[in-house]
């Protein structure tokens, strides 16, 4: 076995420390334009003499629909201050202080405003008319932590702004925030889940990643949520990468062990897969794995010499970067209980797109313990700096993209 080098150690020993000091936090004009120009592909309500409204379908275009060949994952970051962000931080009023870097005192937006480009094709642009078509009568439901919260919060920002008022409520009815909108008969849900199976951090306000107890072979009180919805997207990650060793029951609660986190994850992703297989319905649901959001905790890894993090940082990454916050046995883990699975699981493999965005974090513009950092904390941003969680608008919007792109792909006007 390969010896690790001085910094290999150092950056195993600092890892912990810093993702659990930031982890704590955790506890649209274009729109618009597009509307007025009745450039929207989705379907559109109008009202005949009677009062009475119907539905004029507008079909998806052919260059819309993603080729096969073609990885939406692999490209590059695009400056496009003309078309981004999808939405206005002012005018999206669902937004939680951990990710409103603006209004929190950043004194630049340009992380706004990045396009993702694949290398071999285009991304269709984000219709939120058509993404509310896309899930008329149906639910669809992040799972996961608060970066899958995140996820959560840009998806009903890019919709928002064409519903009326009195037509949307978002209401939170721990561990699940539900966003209705009742024109669509259709709901965007979050819920609550850092590790997808069970443990002692499922309550959804009352949780530390400092004591970590996880139940590897049940998601029983989870997935009661989970049955008969129609979109799911899950997430798990950070959660799990506090320390190398993890405490955890499998088969007896009464026996505690401590597991290797990748065994441990392992037998995770097993006990998710096995509820998939029996509980799915893949010719009426579809489901999504989100591969792991990278950290930026250390700016030697980008820029050689330096002793800093995330923040102050205006520019995404140029050229090939993978950070070591970044766990490849885990996204093997992924890959093989994805390839085992005998219904069709959609990876989301953001990673990599994601790991270029150090310029994108919260790092001191956000809350800690529900309260804004105050001016001491942040002049201190290798202390109070979260280089873990995301700005919006920003980078989950672009995930969110993707999502559509896929759910673009498969879908089908019914006339």
């Amino acid at each position: 076995m390969k010896a690790k080098s001085p910094l290999d150690r150092q950056i195993q020993s600092l890892f912990p420390l810093a993702l659990a000091s930031v982890l704590v936090i955790g506890t649209a004009r274009l729109v618009l334009d597009n509307l007025r120009s009745y450039k929207s592909n989705a379907f559109r309500l109008h009202s005949d003499p009677a009062g009475r409204e119907h539905r004029v379908p507008m079909l998806v275009l052919p260059e819309d629909r993603i080729k096969d060949e073609c990885n939406i994952f692999e490209g590059r970051w695009v400056w496009d201050n003309v078309s981004y962000p999808l939405y206005r931080e002012d005018q999206c009023p669902y937004l939680v202080k951990q990710v409103t870097c603006l209004k929190n005192g950043r004194p630049d937006s340009m992380y706004q405003n990045w396009r993702w480009q694949p290398n071999g094709c285009n991304l269709p642009s984000f219709d939120p008319l058509m993404m509310l078509e896309m899930i008329r009568n149906k639910r669809l439901m992040f799972v996961g932590d608060s970066i899958q919260r995140a996820q959560f919060d840009s998806m009903v920002c890019l919709v928002q702004s064409v519903i009326p008022e009195g037509k949307r409520l978002l209401r939170r009815v721990p561990p699940r925030k539900i966003f209705t909108i009742k024109d669509y008969n259709a709901s965007i849900e979050y819920y609550w889940a850092p590790f997808i199976v069970e443990s002692i951090s499922d309550h959804a306000t009352n949780h530390t990643v400092h004591k970590r107890l996880v139940k590897l072979d049940s998601v029983t009180n989870h997935s009661k949520y989970w049955e008969g919805v129609d979109v799911l997207v899950f997430e798990s990650y950070v959660w799990w990468m506090l320390k190398p060793l993890i405490n955890a029951t499998y088969g007896s609660r009464d026996n505690v062990q401590e597991y290797n986190v990748t065994d441990a994850y392992r037998l995770a992703l097993e006990t998710w897969a096995n509820w998939l297989e029996s509980s799915i319905d893949p010719q009426k649901q579809k489901v999504f794995f989100m591969s792991m959001s990278p950290t930026h905790l250390w700016s030697w890894e980008w820029r050689p010499g330096s002793d800093g993090n995330c923040f102050s940082e205006s520019y995404p990454i140029q050229g090939p970067y993978w950070g070591s916050g970044s766990n490849l046995e885990i996204i093997k883990i992924v890959h093989h209980a994805l390839q085992q699975l005998k219904i069709n699981v959609t990876l989301l493999n953001i990673t990599q797109m994601s790991e270029f965005r150090k310029d994108a974090h919260t790092s001191v513009f956000t809350e800690r313990k529900g309260k804004l950092l105050t001016k001491e904390q942040r002049s201190d941003p290798k202390t109070f700096g979260d280089c873990i969680h995301w700005c919006l608008p920003g980078l989950p919007d672009a995930w969110n993209e993707i999502l559509y792109t896929y759910l673009l792909k498969d879908h089908r006007t019914i006339l």
